[in-house]
C-alpha cells in the first residue's frame, strides 16, 4: 500500500479497529518514510454483479454512484452522513441478497426511493425528479401530489406552523410574547 502523501510503499499498521456492522475494519496506517499517517479501510470483496441500465449497456455494481446521488439529493437537508452511509449499506446488503450476476439499475433506483421515501421527503422528490426523468411539469406534479395523497393516508409529519417574514407564528396575536 503506497503512502497517499511521499507515495513511499513502506507503511505499519498503527490501530485497527472493527467498524460498527462488523463489515469493514479502520485501519491507521504509519509512512516509514514521510512518518505521516493515514486511514484505510479493508472489507470483504464479494463477486460484483453487473447493473443493468435502461439503454441495456452493462457496468460494475458501485456503491460510490449510491452515495454521490444519495449525497445530491438530500443536499442542505436534515440527513447525516450517517444516514446516507447506511442507507448505502442496506441498498448494497440487497443487491448482494439476490445473489445474481446481474441487477436491474430499476431496482437499485427503486429501492433508493423507498429509502428516501421514509428518511426524508424533500430529498426522495429531489431524486425521484432525476431518477424518473419526468418529461414535463405534469408529470412532476402527479408524483407530487401521489406524495401528499399519501402522506394524508398514513397520517404522517403534521406540517410546521405558519411563519410570518420576522419568523414569528402566524397563530400567535400581535400582543402575545415569543415563547
Amino acid at each position: 500500500m503506497r503512502c497517499p502523501f511521499c507515495r513511499h510503499r513502506g507503511n505499519r499498521v498503527v490501530d485497527s479497529r472493527l467498524s460498527g456492522d462488523g463489515a469493514t475494519i479502520r485501519r491507521r496506517r504509519m509512512c516509514s518514510s514521510c512518518k505521516r499517517r493515514f486511514t484505510t479501510y479493508e472489507r470483504v470483496e464479494e463477486s460484483v454483479p453487473m447493473v443493468v441500465k435502461k439503454d441495456s449497456r452493462r457496468e460494475p455494481f458501485d456503491r460510490a454512484k449510491i452515495v454521490s446521488g444519495l449525497k445530491k439529493a438530500c443536499e442542505k437537508r436534515p440527513v447525516s452522513m450517517e444516514t446516507i452511509e447506511q442507507i448505502a449499506d442496506r441498498i448494497e446488503a440487497a443487491v448482494a441478497e439476490q445473489g445474481g450476476r446481474e441487477v436491474l439499475s430499476s431496482v437499485i433506483g427503486g429501492a433508493i426511493m423507498n429509502e428516501l421515501h421514509s428518511v426524508d421527503q424533500v430529498a426522495y422528490v429531489r431524486f425521484a425528479s432525476v431518477y424518473r426523468s419526468f418529461k414535463d411539469i405534469d408529470e412532476f406534479m402527479h408524483e407530487l401530489e401521489d406524495l401528499i395523497r399519501l402522506r394524508k393516508e398514513t397520517g404522517a409529519a403534521t406540517p410546521a406552523p405558519a411563519r410570518d417574514k420576522k419568523g414569528e407564528s402566524a397563530s400567535r396575536s400581535k400582543g402575545e410574547p415569543a415563547s
